[in-house]
């Protein structure tokens, strides 16, 4: 039986070997360098590939020597700088006579003689000798190590195991707990409501009495234009409705194939392996827990403390604070703010320099402001007439025939039935993968008709796409 590559099987061109090595001491991640180009066209030893010449995109200098001028170098004139003569500043001279740095505090401090102050303390002496300190703590001498053994665990073995009744026993709490109702409690707080005066009020204002009304001029109100529409009929015709006609035509056929679903008349086999071996198992429902239904207390609950029933108010007067009170620090003596700036410093009368405005030419006018301008003065309203055009009309060719739309493509296209290429498959239908070869080949053979029917009678289950292929 003759075998088959997978590129033999394909039809369509697409489909390739992968070319892996795949010999057991041949094993490299390179890819095969046999194609199916290099098969049909091998090559020659003698022949070399023609040189190119196109010249190279490098960047040719220029060998001339390249000129510094520039149109700044040129054109500008270097003059002669000097340095701006400075300004001389005043000859310092001081003031004549001494400064008085008397202060109040140099003249009311009277200096003391103070004596360094001498501790009381005694020098520490220091009893210590040059030789070498050979003694033995007691910590080293009452301890001594003793061999610790490892402590056998004296814990008790857990064999405690939870009951299996439910437990029911009420708590100290629910058994001394009585429930009451609530009882509401008296608000002490006074009741916020804001007390009404039986005097009528009295609205009167300061603006109100001295305000006194004025009647106010006549609105200069502006006369509104009449609206006068223009006798000539309004032209609504635009270029693409004068050149735009319409051609008389029929409707574009379309080139494309039908489309034909492939598709089998074979029932759809939908068992899988998790419908056929899943066992369904009952399940019941979870138990609900129902809880109690609660009962509202029929006593009404107590809110009373303690601390309610057992004070007892008492009448107490005031604190009164022993503490005298502060004495005023102030002097009844008048403030004496003179000083030696407010005795020697005379404030001279400055006068501010009125501004120098210059006379107005244009005196403000007085009267009301007329919006009144010389354009809407002069400006009389003339009919307007539109221009007429002396362009020709461009009006286009027209033809009674109808348009002839066939094109060479319609004409010479034949559809053709749309196959499935069966290398898209990882085992072609109608082969069986025989070997592979040390350059990654692989080799397919064809079914024969008793493989065919053996096949058949042991539930070969194939999909729709690959029966169409089979028929």
């Amino acid at each position: 039986m003759k075998r088959v590559c997978i590129c033999e099987i394909c039809n369509c061109g697409r489909h390739r070997c992968p070319h892996r090595p795949t010999s057991l001491y041949t094993k490299d991640n390179n890819a095969c360098a046999l194609t199916e180009y290099k098969e049909k066209y091998p090559t020659y030893g003698l022949y070399n590939a023609p040189t190119s010449m196109k010249p190279k995109q490098e960047y040719q200098k220029d060998q001339g020597r390249m000129e510094g001028t520039t149109t700044f170098k040129s054109d500008y004139v270097p003059y002669e700088v000097s340095r701006r003569p400075a300004r001389q500043q005043a000859e310092y001279k001081p003031n004549t006579g001494e400064i008085d740095l008397d202060t109040t505090y140099k003249l009311d401090f009277n200096p003391y003689e103070v004596q360094p102050f001498f501790p009381a303390r005694p020098k520490e002496k220091l009893h210590s000798k040059g030789g070498k300190l050979d003694t033995l703590p007691t910590y080293k001498e009452d301890f001594r190590p003793w061999e610790i053994s490892k402590r056998e665990l004296t814990k008790p073995e857990f064999t405690y195991q939870p009951p299996s009744a439910k437990f029911g026993n009420p708590t100290t709490f629910q058994d001394d707990f009585v429930p009451r109702g609530l009882v509401p409690r008296e608000s002490c707080k006074p009741p916020n409501v804001a007390k009404l005066s039986s005097t009528p009020f009295d609205g009167l204002t300061s603006n109100r009495i001295s305000f006194i009304p004025h009647a106010l001029e006549a609105r200069f109100v502006k006369p509104k234009e009449e609206y006068k529409p223009s006798s000539q009929p309004f032209q609504d015709h635009t270029t693409h409705k004068t050149d735009f006609q319409g051609l008389p035509g029929q409707l574009p056929k379309s080139c494309k194939p039908d489309y034909a679903k492939v598709a089998s008349d074979a029932p759809f086999d939908g068992s899988t392996e998790f419908r056929d071996r899943f066992q369904q198992w009952p399940v019941s429902l979870p138990q609900v827990r129902q809880s109690a239904e609660y009962v509202g207390p029929s006593v009404p609950m107590d809110l009373s403390t303690t601390s309610q029933d057992d004070f007892i108010k008492h009448p107490i007067q005031p604190f009164v604070s022993v503490k005298p009170l502060p004495r005023p620090t102030k002097s009844s003596a008048p403030f004496q703010g003179n000083t030696t700036m407010r005795d020697d410093f005379k404030a001279w009368e400055l006068r501010r320099q009125e501004v120098i405005k210059r006379p107005e030419e244009m005196r403000k006018a007085s009267g009301k402001i007329d919006h009144l301008t010389t354009f809407k003065a002069h400006y009389t309203q003339h009919d307007v007439q539109p221009p007429i055009s002396f362009k020709p009309a461009n009006a286009p060719m027209r033809s009674e025939a109808p348009l002839d739309d066939e094109t060479m493509y319609r004409n010479e296209f034949t559809p053709k039935k749309i196959t499935v290429c069966p290398a898209s498959f990882d085992s072609p239908p109608g082969y069986i993968f025989d070997t592979s070869d040390e350059r990654g080949h692989r080799f397919f053979r064809k079914l024969s008709s008793q493989e065919r029917n053996k096949m058949a009678l042991t539930n070969a289950v194939h999909t729709p796409k690959e029966v169409a292929v089979l028929s």
